[in-house]
């Protein structure tokens, strides 16, 4: 079967002093969160779609959910402390309720990336048929450095580096049997599922993301994602 989890576990220190973790702001009237459930319930493909929420949020989003969203795949449920542990919830959840079968697939992403594409969500879905790990990339712009104390090490050759946005997409059982192997050091140090997939030895494929899937994170991203979305009522 194959899940989604939308990973609304953040505060949102980022974005300064707010009343609302930056994921239930609103954009073009309506809370990030939302637009970004939208784009998922379009999916048929999908079992359950999981919100994972700060727990001090869960109702909050419960209630969100209940006023704006009216498929019952849709589930709210605790995040964890840090962002793999959020990822593990969901898979308890999954096994919990639908069995620790091996061919389960999660689809991983993030609540303030309200621009996700049907196009994106298919593609990660096809890609995971022949990985046990998928992630959304799109090409880097600019040069990329590596630094150490102040000074370039580095200067990788830029055509093979890559900007990180998400889904990503992880085969269930791959991803809980090596993170239960994990240290507690190496959980801390590792926030990104992907990576965690790659110390596990597995190969992990790449999808082609878009410029606009960007992540509201700032107030400067909060006033183009505010631009982007009253665009897209227009249309």
């Amino acid at each position: 079967m194959i899940f989604a989890q939308v990973m609304a576990g953040g505060t949102g220190k980022r974005m300064g002093n707010t009343e609302r973790p930056k994921q239930f702001l609103n954009l073009a009237g309506k809370p990030i969160i939302i637009h970004t459930l939208e784009k998922f319930t379009l999916t048929s493909d999908f079992e359950k779609i999981i919100v994972s929420s700060h727990p001090k949020w869960v109702q909050y989003t419960k209630d969100l959910v209940a006023k704006y969203i009216s498929d019952e795949r849709v589930v709210v449920i605790e995040g964890g402390a840090e962002r793999n542990d959020t990822v593990m919830a969901a898979i308890n959840y999954i096994e919990e309720n639908y069995g620790a079968i091996d061919e389960h697939t999660l689809v991983m992403h993030d609540a303030v990336r309200p621009f996700i594409t049907a196009r994106i969500i298919a593609d990660n879905i096809a890609a995971s048929a022949d990985f046990k790990a998928v992630d959304t990339v799109v090409g880097a712009t600019d040069t990329i450095v590596r630094a150490n104390d102040g000074v370039i090490t580095d200067i990788p050759v830029r055509d093979e580096m890559y900007q990180g946005q998400t889904p990503q997409t992880v085969n269930v059982a791959a991803f809980r049997d090596f993170y239960n192997q994990m240290s507690e050091e190496q959980r801390m140090s590792l926030s990104d599922s992907a990576k965690v997939m790659l110390l596990a030895g597995y190969e992990v494929g790449i999808v082609q993301g878009e410029e606009s899937n960007i992540k509201v994170t700032r107030p400067f991203d909060l006033r183009v994602a505010d631009i982007l979305a009253r665009e897209s009522m227009d249309v």
